[in-house]
């Protein structure tokens, strides 16, 4: 049975073009994801410089030559995927195959190379572990990536400034202490 109108096409709706490809959203079926919101949510952060801000609050001290996924890579992967509602880190095995993640990533070459990953839960780790035994990170052998609590306050605080065109005055922090 024919439908009694014509069919319009569903709407498109274009992103912007990494490596000279179109990046394109419709709604009529084939390859289908759950997690393209993330692309969406990554162009945002690009125009507004959050995880790449974020991540001049990490003091790399890996060995360059050994390194796949730079920091900002390694805190964007793992805050999309925190977005996305996946809350622990060995999420991160299976969607480091994920063809919307990795287009959020800016990492097509990795969607027709079988090869390219992107971090697994183990090279994520090595943002959230961080021993407090360890006394020097550049001579650790287990964690190569430091965190520098205080620049990660004041980026918030940063945040949270940029968010206006003019810094309010004051401010009322009401804290509910039922927590």
């Amino acid at each position: 049975m024919s439908p009694s109108h014509p069919r319009t096409p569903s709407q498109v709706i274009n992103f912007s073009k990494q490596k000279g490809k179109e990046i394109i959203a419709n709604f009529d079926g084939g390859l289908i994801t759950s997690d393209a919101g993330i692309v969406w949510i990554a162009e945002l952060d690009k125009k507004l410089g959050i995880t790449e801000k974020f991540g001049n609050c990490f003091q790399d001290h890996r060995h360059q030559s050994y390194v796949d996924h730079s920091v900002h890579e390694l805190l964007a992967q793992r805050l999309y995927g925190i977005i996305l509602g996946y809350e622990d880190v060995n999420d991160h095995d299976k969607l480091r195959h994920d063809p919307a993640l990795k287009i959020a990533l800016e990492k097509l070459n990795e969607l027709e190379d079988k090869k390219g990953w992107l971090a697994g839960k183990s090279t994520i780790n090595r943002l959230e572990y961080c021993p407090e035994t360890i006394l020097d990170q550049k001579t650790s052998r287990y964690h190569k990536i430091e965190t520098n609590f205080e620049a990660i306050e004041k980026s918030f605080v940063e945040f949270f400034l940029e968010s206006y065109k003019k810094p309010p005055l004051s401010m009322i922090l009401d804290m509910d202490v039922t927590d």
